[in-house]
C-alpha cells in the first residue's frame, strides 16, 4: 500500500462559513443550504477529518484556513492531532494588520503556510506586501502557498456570493521574481499552476524552492485543448523533478469528504508513465514529510 500524505485539504469550519456569509443565519444553516454536515465545533471537526483519514489510510494532511481571520480553527485542529495535521492560513497582506496576523499564525497558532490569492484579494505576487509575507515566513521557518491561474470557489457559487475575481493577478513568473529574494522559504503553486501550466514550469525552471501540488480534477485542462493529465505530470515531473511534485486532493466538506478518486487517477497516471514505486512514494508522501517534519512539542 502506497503511504499517502495530502498537501491540500481545505478545513471549512463553523468560523469560515459565519465568515464568508455572515448573514447566512449561522454555519449549520449555511451548511444546510450547500447540503453539508454542520461542521460543529473545530474540535469536532478535527477528529471527524482523523477518522475520515484513516479509513483512507491518510498519514498526514496539510488543511488550510479557507479564509483571513479562521486561523484559530486550524490551529485547534492541529494542537489537538499535532501527529496528522499541518496547519495552512490564508492571509490578504494588504489588509489592516496582516503582518500582526502572519506573525501570531506562524508563531503562537504554530501554522507552518501563508496561503496567497491574488485573484480574490487584488494583488499582484510581486507586490512589496508579498515579499513582507516571504520575510515573516522566513523569519519564522515557515513557508508560502500561492494560488495562481484559474480560481473558482464553489461554496461562493452556491450562496449567490460575487466573485470578481482578477485571474491575470495570479502570474507564477512575477512570483518567482519574489521567491528568489527568499531562497529559506519552501513555495507551493497549487494544480500545476491552474492554467498557467507554461509559467508554472517556467517560475520552477527558474526558482528551486518552487513545488507545484497535483491537487483536484485540474478541469482547468479544458483550456488547453488536448491537454491530458499524463502530459502534464510528465512534464511536470521532467522540469520540476520528483522531489518537487506534492500529491493533494483538494477535499474539503462533508459528507463527500476525502477524494479518493483524486489519488487513484493519479496513481494511474503515475503508472502509466512508468513512474517507480520509490518515486511514487515520494511524490503522494515522503516529500510532503521532508518539507513538513513533524514538529514536537
Amino acid at each position: 500500500m502506497t503511504m499517502i500524505n495530502d498537501s491540500h485539504c481545505h478545513f471549512f469550519s463553523s468560523t469560515f462559513l459565519e465568515k464568508l456569509a455572515p448573514n447566512g443565519g449561522g454555519a449549520a444553516a449555511l451548511a444546510g443550504r450547500l447540503g453539508w454536515d454542520a461542521p460543529g465545533s473545530a474540535a469536532q471537526l478535527a477528529d471527524r477529518w482523523v477518522a475520515e483519514l484513516d479509513r483512507h489510510r491518510v498519514a498526514r494532511a496539510a488543511l488550510m484556513a479557507s479564509i483571513p481571520g479562521d486561523e484559530a480553527a486550524v490551529a485547534e485542529a492541529v494542537a489537538r492531532h499535532p501527529a496528522r495535521f499541518v496547519g495552512f492560513f490564508m492571509v490578504n497582506p494588504l489588509a489592516p494588520g496582516a503582518d500582526a496576523a502572519l506573525a501570531r499564525a506562524f508563531s503562537e497558532q504554530r501554522l507552518r503556510m501563508a496561503c496567497l490569492f491574488p485573484a480574490m484579494h487584488g494583488y499582484r505576487l510581486d507586490d512589496e506586501r508579498v515579499e513582507r509575507v516571504f520575510a515573516s515566513a522566513r523569519e519564522h521557518a515557515g513557508g508560502v502557498f500561492a494560488h495562481c491561474g484559474v480560481l473558482t470557489v464553489g461554496v461562493r457559487k452556491k450562496l449567490g456570493l460575487p466573485s470578481r475575481f482578477d485571474f491575470r493577478l495570479g502570474d507564477p513568473l512575477a512570483l518567482a521574481r519574489v521567491a528568489l529574494g527568499f531562497p529559506e522559504v519552501p513555495v507551493i503553486i497549487p494544480h500545476f499552476g491552474a492554467g498557467f501550466l507554461r509559467e508554472a514550469l517556467m517560475a520552477a525552471d527558474q526558482c528551486p524552492t518552487i513545488h507545484l501540488d497535483t491537487s483536484s480534477s485540474n478541469s482547468w485542462m479544458k483550456f488547453h485543448p488536448g491537454l491530458t493529465l499524463d502530459a502534464v505530470m510528465r512534464q511536470a515531473l521532467t522540469v520540476a523533478g520528483i522531489d518537487r511534485v506534492l500529491f493533494g486532493t483538494d477535499s474539503s466538506f462533508f459528507p463527500r469528504g476525502w477524494q479518493r478518486d483524486v489519488f487513484e487517477s493519479q496513481q494511474r497516471v503515475l503508472e502509466t508513465l512508468g513512474v517507480s514505486a520509490a518515486d511514487q512514494d515520494r511524490i503522494f508522501a515522503g516529500n510532503f514529510d521532508r518539507l513538513f517534519p513533524e514538529v514536537t512539542a
